[in-house]
Parts: C-alpha cells; sequence; structure tokens
C-alpha cells in the first residue's frame, strides 16, 4: 500500500512535469520539446524562440503551478478543518474577499507594488472568512456545513456586486476584467520571486498539520481526548488556507473550484489521511490548473478564453453533484 501511493505521488509529478513541458511548447507558435529544454537549461536572449519560452510562456505556466497547488491545498485544508465537502476558497468567498481589496487598491492606491498587494489581498480574503464564520454562526444551532457554503455564497456576492460598483465608477472595467476572469498571462519573475515562497512555506505549513486535521473528521469531542485543541488547528489552518487564497489571488485572479475538485480526486486516490491528502490535493491543483491554462490558449488561438471560465466547466457539474450527494445524506 506505501509502495502504491509512492507510486500515485511520483506518477502525479510525472504527469505535472509533462504537462508543463506540453504548455511551455505549445500555442499561438508552436515550438518543439528540445528547443524547450535548450531555452531552460542554457537561455540565449538573442534567440527568438529563447525569448518567447523564458520571458513569456515559462513564467505563465510556473504561475499556473503555483497558483493552482495553492488553491488545491487551500481547500483540502478548508475542507478539513470545517468538515465541510464543499469548502473551496472560491465558493465560500474567500477569493471575493481578496479580489475586492483589490478593486480598491486599483481605485484609491494605484501605484502600488506588487508586495504591497499581495499582502492586501491577505487582509482582504482574512475579512471575508471572518465576517462569513461569524454569519454562519450567528444563526440558530451553530455553525454548519450548510450555514457555511449559504454564508460564503452571500458574502461572495456582495463582494463581487461592490467591486463591479468599484469598477463602474472609478473606469477600471478593463483593468479589473483579469482578476473576475483569473488567469496567468500576466504573470512575471518578479511576481514568482516572491509567490513561489510564500505559497510553498504556506503548504508545508498546512502539511505539518496534516495529521491533526484528520483528527478533526472525529468529531470535536473525539480529537480532544486524542490531545488535539480543535479549536487551534481550525484557527491555524484556516490562516494558512486564508494566506494561500490571498497570494494565489494577488496574481491570478479569483479563480474557484480548483480547491473543490482537487481534494475530492485526492481522497478517492491516497484516503482520509490529511498527511497525503493536502500534498496530493497541491499536485492535482497545480495539473488542474496547467491544463485549463493549456486550454484557454488553445480554444481559438491567438485570443485566449478565461482559465476562470475553463475551470468552471468542469467545476460547476462537480459542486451540483456533491450538493446532490449531501442532500441525499442529511
Amino acid at each position: 500500500m506505501v509502495y502504491a501511493r509512492a507510486l500515485l505521488f511520483a506518477g502525479t509529478a510525472a504527469a505535472l512535469l509533462l504537462s508543463v513541458f506540453m504548455a511551455i511548447s505549445y500555442g499561438a507558435k508552436s515550438l518543439p520539446l528540445a528547443t524547450v529544454w535548450e531555452a531552460v537549461i542554457d537561455y540565449q536572449p538573442s534567440l527568438t524562440a529563447h525569448q518567447i519560452i523564458f520571458d513569456l510562456r515559462l513564467p505563465r505556466v510556473l504561475g499556473a503551478v503555483t497558483t493552482g497547488a495553492a488553491f488545491g491545498a487551500a481547500g483540502a485544508i478548508m475542507q478539513g478543518v470545517t468538515r465541510n465537502p464543499m469548502a473551496d476558497t472560491g465558493i465560500l468567498g474567500v477569493n471575493a474577499g481578496a479580489s475586492f481589496i483589490v478593486a480598491l487598491s486599483f481605485a484609491f492606491l494605484p501605484g502600488l507594488g506588487y508586495s504591497e498587494l499581495m499582502a492586501l489581498s491577505f487582509v482582504g480574503a482574512a475579512l471575508a472568512t471572518l465576517v462569513i464564520v461569524m454569519l454562519g454562526a450567528a444563526a440558530p444551532g451553530g455553525l454548519s456545513s450548510l450555514r457555511l457554503t449559504i454564508a460564503g455564497a452571500v458574502v461572495a456576492a456582495i463582494l463581487q456586486a461592490l467591486s463591479a460598483g468599484i469598477a463602474i465608477y472609478y473606469a477600471l472595467s478593463q483593468d479589473l476584467a483579469f482578476w473576475y476572469a483569473g488567469g496567468v498571462a500576466g504573470v512575471t519573475w518578479e511576481h514568482l520571486k516572491l509567490l513561489v515562497p510564500v505559497i510553498l512555506l504556506a503548504i508545508t505549513w498546512g502539511c505539518t498539520m496534516g495529521r491533526k486535521i484528520s483528527f478533526l473528521a472525529l468529531g470535536d469531542e473525539s480529537a480532544t481526548n486524542l490531545g488535539v485543541r480543535s479549536s487551534r488547528v481550525r484557527f491555524w489552518g484556516m490562516t494558512a488556507a486564508v494566506l494561500l487564497a490571498g497570494a494565489s489571488v494577488s496574481v491570478a485572479g479569483s479563480i474557484s473550484f480548483v480547491g473543490l475538485i482537487a481534494p475530492h480526486l485526492a481522497r478517492k486516490l491516497v484516503g482520509v489521511d490529511y498527511r497525503r491528502i493536502i500534498p496530493m490535493s497541491s499536485l492535482l491543483g497545480a495539473l488542474l490548473l496547467v491544463w485549463a491554462d493549456f486550454a484557454a490558449r488553445l480554444v481559438q488561438p491567438p485570443r485566449e478564453f478565461a482559465i476562470g471560465a475553463m475551470v468552471a466547466l468542469v467545476g460547476v457539474p462537480f459542486f451540483l453533484y456533491l450538493a446532490r450527494k449531501e442532500r441525499r445524506e442529511l
């Protein structure tokens, strides 16, 4: 069993690596894999093909890998700490909070640097999460999976409407269209220098909590008997998820459903232990977003389709399936 799981991880990582090379090779201008490899290991600025690969496609694809891994891990952590199988940073309104702060920043702080924008995105995601949890817990009977989902949907709708209003009033519709639709076309090496360490640290942090998050599935009383402080694990788990969502939204916009799909696939592959679910969700989330970006570029080249819409084509039916399944189990 251990060897089978190790092979699953290795196979998923290999599929991701192959997908990265394919995504770099194909586009409006197709390039041989040999040229891609040469550009990666021996970059020649004088060659046009190398410039296309190293300056445009490679940062874009690595941005998809990084943000996809972040959304996948964030979804797994949120599903674990809330015991809500439909939890996702996009569905629960966390992404909308980060996007709302981005809209405010564009309107009132137009010269803001990327590091400051990332920090503000984290603040917006954290505030949205706080409001959602408070709304869900305020209802009679306390917080539940259904109330959390409804509260997240309500807060997301309000914040998206406010963001649209700001965009219209301050004539920012075109600037903010990227964050509404989601995409990694604008990712640069400067973004990645800050984004990659933050997301790697947050995913690692989430993985270290995997054992305790698994205990939460047994119920708060059982988890407490096993020496786990449920409230503390939930707080730090949500903090890690919010950090992942805020950092990702600051560079890729509000992309939903990656954190919903990846953890469910991960459970099918590696079981119910979050020490395995979180890293597998990261790999699957990265794989999903790389393919979504790849497909978005190939639908009608040289025009591009929105990544968020590509993911939603799979994510919406998956969400409806889960909602129907949850309703049957109630």
